[in-house]
This record gives structure tokens, C-alpha cells and sequence, in this order.
């Protein structure tokens, strides 16, 4: 089995995206009403991460819809609920800040991906506008925005998930 290892090889089965398309057109700086809508609407959300060397890690995170909070246009905080304690993702996070982020709802097929750095804070403030049921989180999550945008739906539709 041959693999592609190169952006040219790449680009000779796939073609390169205009400026002009909407794939491109659609990527925000920010989060702007219909992102913050959509996270406002959720109850989860993956967190893709790697580490220094490159070892790539996926977590869930969940709870009731809006969980994760909007601090501004450009910071969402999502809180670490107790869990099985392997810290997979905030390790990571420690090692590289970078994350990816996708938002679902139940029975909407699009998504909102974000990409972004993240922190790991205990700022008891933010901890506590994040209780649930007066249990506050271990620790936050805190995602400066870099990338926003909506990811189209072909692959739930597909999967018919």
C-alpha cells in the first residue's frame, strides 16, 4: 500500500479551494451570533488535543445545553467536570495549547467547529458562574477563538447518525 506524504500529492487527488468558495469564506475570527447560538444550544462537545510529540487525544465533554460559557467573541470557557481522572486533555493542553473543538446539538446535523489555544485556570469566579446543581468544576477550560465556522452536514448525513 502506497500513502501520500506530501501537499502536492495531496493536492493532485483533491483540488486546492478557491478564496471565493464558501468552504474558505466561512471561517470567522471570531464567534459571531449564530456561533454563540449554537453554543449556547449545545450539551456537547469533543475537544481534539496532542501532546509535545505529536500523540493526538479526543475528550467529551458534556452537560446541560450551554454549558460552556461565552465570555466574549474570542474566549469560550468550558468547565472540567470530575471524571476518571487520566487527564488526557489538560496534560496535553499543558504540553501544546492548541485545540479543536466541535460543537454538536442532538438532531441538527451541522456542527460548529472551533479552533483555537487553550488554558487550564481555577479562577474561582469562573469556576462558580459554572456550578451545576452548586457543584463547581475542577478546573476550566479556557479556548481563545482563532477559527470559527460551520461545519456542512454531508458526513452525519451519510453515517445517518
Amino acid at each position: 500500500m502506497e500513502f501520500l506524504t506530501t501537499h502536492d500529492e495531496l493536492r493532485t487527488i483533491y483540488k486546492t479551494p478557491r478564496p471565493t468558495d464558501g468552504s474558505i469564506r466561512k471561517e470567522l475570527k471570531s464567534l459571531d451570533g449564530h456561533c454563540r447560538s449554537f453554543i449556547g444550544k449545545s450539551p456537547f462537545v469533543l475537544i481534539g488535543s496532542s501532546d509535545g510529540a505529536g500523540n493526538a487525544d479526543v475528550t467529551p465533554k458534556g452537560d446541560k445545553p450551554g454549558f460552556t460559557a461565552i465570555l466574549d467573541n474570542n474566549t469560550i470557557a468550558i468547565p472540567d467536570r470530575p471524571g476518571n481522572n487520566r487527564l488526557d486533555t489538560l496534560e496535553n493542553i499543558i504540553r501544546n495549547p492548541s485545540v479543536g473543538l466541535l460543537f454538536l446539538i442532538p438532531g441538527m446535523n451541522e456542527t460548529l467547529r472551533v479552533n483555537g489555544d487553550a488554558r487550564i485556570t481555577v479562577d474561582p469566579g469562573l469556576r462558580e458562574r459554572l456550578a451545576v446543581d452548586d457543584k463547581e468544576p475542577q478546573s476550566v477550560i479556557v479556548v481563545t477563538v482563532k477559527a470559527a465556522y460551520m461545519h456542512c452536514a454531508k458526513a452525519f448525513m451519510r453515517s445517518d447518525l
